[in-house]
């Protein structure tokens, strides 16, 4: 990867990309406007463009079209292009200029791949999934970033808010023995700064299953929509850790087949060890919240059951109540049949003029009570 690659004269240079290319010409009036929208979104889209040799700042060139032309008079230098969202026509630009291969522009242009390393002649494609933890609503946010690094250049393009790479270049521009090195460091400073990146979300992911689990003892009843929103970010956050292990072993064996500077590989290995231990941690955050979510399912069927006892036991008690009510109302309603029958005013009712009516009357009121309150007595209704 360290070998420089020829460039020939622009009109020289044959490539597949150059059909969606037309030579410069002089707008006419009418579209002076749509070329300065168009100069206005390309300004918008690259983040950063510089040219360094030696590890050195030397131009700062203001669009892709000047970064060309500067890269064309520095035969030893090296372009370094940071591109945030860009649009078709500027990543074909730089497709036809740089010799980039069309499906590792293909997917620059879709976004939404999962983390990988491809080699397509001199050119390393690496597909990068960045983190960064957002404190306000507790959540993990997630950014794509697509790294083309060829002999002389280095083109990032970022989708998403994260990473921000604008440290990285300032960490690289303030150690020019590392810069000097080629777009081999710029790669291991980017990957680093990726890596390191999920230090914080680890840290954050954490302090969220600690208040998870005291949220779980403590009975709230939407702790089970965090676990499973965070259970979700961790799967997120696995598809970006786990392909960086082999991706920087990887990488880490082209670096020893190429000949790369022996001091980069050994940050390299660093930066293999940190994603080692930073995917060994999602693992185990995964492993926890399931266990969690375990655990809370469990607490959440104890306390249904725990009601479903108590209202069972109020059912009980109502019942027992009801029976109460309806035994004595029973007993109440005997006497009072005797003496709505006796009382009807009927001058031909039988045992009108009977003697021992009254007494009888009193004692049949006595022993239909009596009799039904054993009866309700003998089943526990009373």
């Amino acid at each position: 990867m360290a070998e420089r690659r020829a460039r020939p004269a622009a009109n020289g240079r044959k490539h597949t990309w150059r059909r969606t290319t037309q030579p410069p010409v002089t707008p006419p009036p009418e579209d002076e406007a749509r070329t300065a929208a168009t100069a206005r979104e390309e300004a918008d889209s690259v983040v950063e463009a510089a040219l360094y040799r030696d590890g050195v700042r030397v131009a700062t060139p203001g669009s892709l079209a000047d970064t060309y032309r500067e890269l064309g008079k520095q035969p030893d230098g090296m372009a370094w292009i940071g591109l945030a969202r860009p649009t078709e026509q500027e990543l074909l630009s730089l497709a036809a200029e740089f010799d980039l291969h069309e499906l590792a522009v293909e997917d620059a242009m879709e976004a939404h791949q999962r983390p990988k390393l491809e080699r397509y002649g001199k050119t390393l494609f690496v597909v990068l999934r960045a983190a960064r933890y957002l404190d306000a609503p507790e959540e993990v946010d997630f950014g794509e970033l697509h790294v083309f690094v060829g002999p002389d250049f280095v083109i990032t393009v970022r989708h998403g808010a994260a990473p921000d790479l604008s440290g990285v270049r300032r960490r690289m521009e303030e150690t020019p023995d590392l810069l000097k090195l080629g777009p081999e460091a710029v790669l291991y400073a980017i990957l680093d700064a990726v890596v390191d990146g999920y230090a914080p979300v680890v840290a954050g992911v954490q302090n969220d299953i600690d208040e998870i689990e005291t949220e779980v003892f403590g009975g709230d009843p939407a702790v089970s929509r965090r676990i499973y929103e965070l259970s979700r970010e961790m799967v997120e956050f696995q598809r970006a850790t786990r392909p960086l292990v082999g991706m920087l072993h990887a990488l880490m064996a082209g670096f020893t087949k190429y000949d790369t500077d022996e001091e980069l590989q050994r940050y390299l290995r660093d930066v293999a060890d940190h994603v080692t231990h930073t995917s060994e941690r999602v693992d185990g955050f995964r492993q926890a919240l399931a266990d969690i979510l375990t655990v809370n399912a469990t607490l959440v069927t104890q306390q249904q059951n725990a009601e479903m006892r108590a209202l069972a036991e109020a059912g009980f008690e109502q019942n027992e109540e009801i029976k109460k009510i309806s035994s004595w109302a029973a007993i109440l309603f005997a006497p009072t049949l005797v003496g709505t029958i006796y009382g009807m005013n009927f001058e031909t009712m039988p045992e009108l003029k009977w003697a021992a009516g009254y007494p009888f009357a009193i004692l049949l009121m006595a022993v239909v009570c009596v009799s039904l309150y054993f009866i309700f007595k003998r089943r526990d209704w009373l």
